[in-house]
């Protein structure tokens, strides 16, 4: 979400004025500029904050039982697209089994679905796969990271899947491509899908359902977008303050306040801020910049199966109300709050998660429960 990106780019920049005014109050220091030792104890904590911060950041979250692990299945396919992209798909559970098919947002990888992988694979086959340019997916040719091309590439994973009804589920920017697939693949609806559960997404451009919209949208144009091209042109460089800001722990700060609400644990706090840091902020900006014409509003009241919207009772990233539209719009949807939950609660509340997604399936395709 364009959230994440612009506290990326806030706390790149705050990296590098940190480990630069360390390193200067030092060689100050040394030169004899500065007299007092307390200035070379203030500029050696600095700069050791500059690359262990994130120890007692990490620290003061509580460990959990069950901590998140990027683990990838044997059972893989790749999808070759018209665009020279490369589809990484991942199969779990048995191939006898109703099958729900696990897009994820923009940033990270389907490793994402750590715990839904493990919690639905009793009872279902859960297809993932890697939006191309992320994960092991490779990116287009003609660097087209559109809602449209996802869409495209969402019916090419749709296919493997067979011929048995299956479930569509979406989270942040993959529930936007779930809502895209609706409005250029309507035939699919009722006939292979049999229902679909859009989590933590939008309709429309995320920067008018986040926190400080109004705000946002005033510098969309003016500073925003020239920032994302920006990034475009800059992507070693960001790629690498992004990983001095996880080391000084501002990543790790800014995917909380984006993504939890504080309940997390270590490991998911950590795993989270990972995944993130693997793709390449260039990749990122360009999908951002196609998030921004995103206008699904239409498409709404035309979407014919049953559809379950979740969301985090506390998601700043996209604020309840988009979520609650797409299911005051969306004739035949029902609505789950995950709770305490922020963006991530498919995560820091992965049991609820996997419960409301499995109750709801096994309704649409017609199972015992």
């Amino acid at each position: 979400m364009p959230l994440d990106f612009l506290l990326r780019w806030l706390s790149s920049l705050l990296t590098i004025a940190f480990v630069g005014s360390g390193g200067y109050i030092l060689y100050q220091w040394y030169e004899g500029e500065l007299i007092s030792d307390r200035w070379l104890i203030l500029g050696s904590l600095m700069l050791l904050w500059s690359f262990l911060g994130f120890v007692p950041i990490l620290l003061l979250h509580r460990p959990g039982k069950d901590e998140p692990k990027p683990i990838r299945s044997s059972q893989v396919q790749r999808l070759i697209q018209p665009d020279g992209s490369e589809i990484h798909v991942e199969f779990y559970g048995s191939e006898h089994a109703p099958t729900i098919i696990l897009t994820h947002g923009w940033g990270p990888d389907s490793t994402v679905w750590y715990y839904a992988k493990k919690q639905l694979t009793e009872q279902f086959r859960v297809i993932v796969w890697d939006l191309p340019g992320l994960g092991k997916s490779k990116k287009p040719h003609n660097r087209d990271y559109s809602l449209e091309k996802y869409a495209r590439d969402l019916e090419a994973v749709l296919s493997l899947a067979g011929d048995q009804p299956v479930m569509l589920l979406g989270h942040s920017m993959g529930g936007m491509i779930l809502l895209t697939f609706c409005r250029l693949f309507p035939e699919h609806l009722g006939q292979q899908v049999a229902g679909l559960i859009v989590v933590d997404a939008t309709y429309t451009n995320p920067l008018k359902t986040t926190i400080f919209s109004k705000l946002l949208l005033a510098l969309q144009k003016p500073l925003l977008e020239p920032l994302l091209h920006l990034a475009i042109a800059l992507s070693p460089l960001l790629w690498f303050t992004s990983w001095l800001s996880y080391l000084n722990g501002l990543t790790l700060l800014t995917t909380e306040i984006s993504g939890f609400t504080g309940r997390e644990t270590r490991g998911q706090l950590n795993f989270s801020t990972l995944i993130g840091l693997k793709a390449s902020p260039g990749v990122l900006a360009q999908g951002t910049l196609a998030m921004l014409r995103c206008n699904e509003t239409e498409i709404l009241p035309k979407i014919s199966v049953p559809t379950l919207v979740v969301f985090g009772k506390s998601d700043i990233a996209t604020r309840p109300f988009a979520n609650k539209r797409i299911s005051r719009e969306v004739p035949q949807a029902d609505l789950a709050v995950l709770a305490p939950a922020g963006h991530m609660g498919l995560m820091e509340r992965n049991q609820q998660f996997a419960q409301v997604v499995r109750v709801f399936s096994a309704t649409c395709l017609g199972l015992k429960q």
